[in-house]
């Protein structure tokens, strides 16, 4: 009798967990039980969309705006876009350049898709976002790692990049400001990089929670020869929405188009146009709100080190720190899901980011400046609790 389960293929079997959202799922059945839990566990805003992008869905349901749109996205939005890059970045994008997903992982699914052949090395940083291994190893390239330092903030230098490319490892994924790190790589070192004999995809969805400088830098500002993936979800705080957007060399524009209209035909037409709110109307949201989460941010900071718990660098972008506790436990799964049942805080462990990244903690500041403080003061008496432990087991 043939089973489901047999047709399986290796590919999938190999896709890990994801464990930030296992961690929650684990802190979701606490909460059922009654248990009071605080989550900084997850990248997700805890801001609403702003209430100028909820009109504009609504005004398009209002509207009955069901339709396809074009397979690269609404020519509007694209405009919108393009304005977008121009008053940002100063930079001139023709709209036909940009394609718009229904989200970002979306996004990297295409481009891993077309681009990936099987062998194909993609050079990514250690510690890095947890989804790129799995992205392309279902695609049948090889991830490599290329270290990043702690003294050096986690950013990626650009000579020990160049040492890790090669002639079957032709494409370097950069993400700044970058998660799990918050690390941000300035204009000097994308120059750098720029100069590399790589196809760059720049994982930029964390632009707008910049907070060193006034202003983000994308990779496009050197180099024409990269991909830009990009989108609303985190600045804008759209998590649900599910819309994002790439940025393509114009030699990629119709292979693209082609793939999109046969796997995506077109995303929502009025989620597209609450997208095109979001850009002309909610940006001095974002910046507000990034003065926000910089406050959340100083919190959290000083709090970690009062814990004891090792920052030689601190974070200046998204919304997240990566956090020495291997003096607690060397394995940081087993003491995320320790601190989860004993102190009822929501953390993920460094090892999903990769090797370097074991013994680290991620705490996200997406979330109060109340439960901030709160999260550290159980994570102050979990601390205490394990001090005498510690002692009688050595």
């Amino acid at each position: 009798m043939i089973q489901p389960g047999q047709f399986l293929n290796d590919r999938a079997r190999g896709v890990s967990p994801f464990m930030a959202m296992e961690v929650l799922e684990r802190a979701q059945e606490l909460e059922r039980q009654g248990r009071d839990i605080i989550h900084l566990e997850v990248g997700e805003p805890d801001f609403p969309t702003s209430r100028v992008v909820t009109e504009a869905m609504i005004e398009a349901l209002s509207d009955q705006e069901f339709y396809y749109t074009h397979s690269q996205g609404d020519p509007e939005l694209r405009e919108a876009l393009s304005w977008h890059y121009r008053t940002r970045y100063g930079l001139e994008l023709d709209p036909s350049r940009f394609l718009i997903c229904p989200g970002t992982s979306p996004g990297l699914t295409l481009l891993f898709g077309a681009l990936l052949s099987p062998g194909q090395g993609v050079v990514i940083t250690d510690p890095h976002y947890c989804c790129y291994p799995n992205f392309i190893s279902f695609f049948g390239g090889e991830p490599i790692l290329c270290p990043t330092l702690e003294n050096d903030g986690f950013r990626l230098d650009p000579d020990r990049a160049a040492h890790c490319l090669g002639p079957t490892a032709r494409i370097l994924i950069i993400n700044s400001p970058a998660n799990p790190t918050g690390a941000v790589l300035g204009p000097d070192r994308l120059a750098d990089l720029a100069k590399l004999d790589a196809l760059i995809i720049s994982d930029e969805i964390y632009h707008g929670l910049n907070y060193q400088d006034a202003r983000d830098h994308s990779i496009l500002e050197h180099t024409d020869r990269a991909v830009v993936v990009g989108g609303f979800s985190k600045a804008f705080a759209m998590t649900g929405w599910r819309i994002g957007y790439l940025i393509l060399p114009p030699s990629l524009v119709r292979p693209f188009q082609s793939l999109a209209q046969n796997f995506f035909i077109s995303v929502s037409a009025a989620t597209q146009k609450a997208a095109k709110a979001a850009l002309y109307k909610a940006w001095p949201e974002v910046v507000a709100r990034r003065a926000i989460y910089d406050r959340r941010r100083r919190l959290l900071l000083d709090g970690l080190k009062k814990l004891g718990l090792g920052l030689l660098v601190e974070p200046t972008g998204a919304f997240y720190a990566l956090a020495r506790a291997d003096h607690l436990n060397p394995d940081s799964v087993a003491l995320v899901y320790e601190i989860l049942e004993e102190a009822g805080v929501g953390l993920t462990p460094g090892r999903e980011f990769g090797a370097r990244a074991e013994g680290f903690l991620r705490f996200s500041y997406a979330n109060s400046e109340e439960n901030i403080q709160k999260a550290l003061e159980r994570l102050a008496e979990f601390i205490r609790r394990r001090a005498p432990l510690k002692a009688q087991s050595s």
